[in-house]
């Protein structure tokens, strides 16, 4: 397949580094020529707008941030949508509202174009390393099309159903993450009040059944949410936000884990 990337960011470069290295031919565009750079000495072709983009691809991956920016290079002025020919596919990496995939799904089968949810999770380091996870929705055969590009840079890939439910399950992803956060931080604070140091609590959680990954990036930020604050916390703060617009719309009380994951933000001073 002829592969188009927009998004080229801390985790979306190094997936379309493995895009390319793995052999796929690979268009690029970017706003910013700085983003393209790493890629001069690569087969990779750069485009001069997401329409000329979508021309050249067969599947174009977007990984950029929010709903408005997917909805820019897809179907703004001079988008993705404007040029892709028929059969193609639109694989939505970055993690937005389910029904914003839903919404552009349908305008893109208008022109014969599939779209499908894939939002990933991992960052950058297991972009690198082959093994990003995927959550994808959409049609299973255009999936399954996919497969051998989201292979350069995934493992798994798992199919969870129609379009939409690989953000649902991305968002409930990203949900506990951060009410495990707040769980484990008011653990170590009462570790700490009853005579145990934060530090050797961490070691020894990160050997038992108390262990998360939340436990791991807190130990690895010195027993703080100051870092996690500063480059997640306006993140999860959105994830957060569309979980909760989500229940409440389906009339859902989501329960003690979004009250967790809102006591995370008031530590982070990101309350939503």
């Amino acid at each position: 397949m002829r592969v188009g990337f927009i998004g080229l960011g801390s985790q979306g470069a190094p997936m379309a580094q493995r895009i390319v290295a793995a052999g796929h031919p690979t268009t690029l565009w970017a706003r910013r020529s700085a983003s393209l750079e790493p890629f001069a000495d690569t087969p990779a072709a750069t485009a001069e707008s997401p329409a000329a983009l979508g021309a050249a691809s067969d599947l174009v991956c977007v990984c950029v941030v929010g709903d408005d920016d997917v909805r820019e290079v897809l179907t703004g002025e001079n988008g993705v949508l404007a040029e892709m020919a028929a059969g193609g596919v639109v694989a939505v990496h970055s993690t937005i509202h389910p029904d914003t995939c839903r919404e552009l799904a349908k305008t893109a089968s208008g022109q014969g174009v599939s779209l499908i949810d894939a939002p990933v999770s991992g960052g950058g380091p297991a972009a690198q390393a082959g093994r990003l996870l995927v959550m994808a929705g959409g049609d299973a055969k255009v999936v399954d099309r996919c497969r051998p590009v989201f292979d350069s840079y995934a493992d798994p890939v798992v199919y969870l159903g129609d379009v939409g439910s690989g953000q649902v399950t991305k968002l409930l992803n990203n949900l506990l993450f951060t009410a495990n956060l707040a769980t484990a931080m008011t653990t170590f604070a009462l570790g700490a009040d009853l005579g145990v140091d934060p530090a050797r609590l961490g070691q020894v959680i990160a050997h038992g059944s108390g262990n998360s990954f939340a436990v791991g990036r807190i130990a690895d930020a010195g027993m703080t949410l100051d870092r996690l604050a500063q480059y997640a916390g306006t993140l999860l703060r959105k994830d957060v936000g569309l979980v909760a617009n989500l229940a409440d719309t389906a009339g859902i009380t989501p329960g003690v884990v979004l009250t967790a994951a809102d006591a995370t933000l008031a530590l982070m001073k990101h309350e939503r």
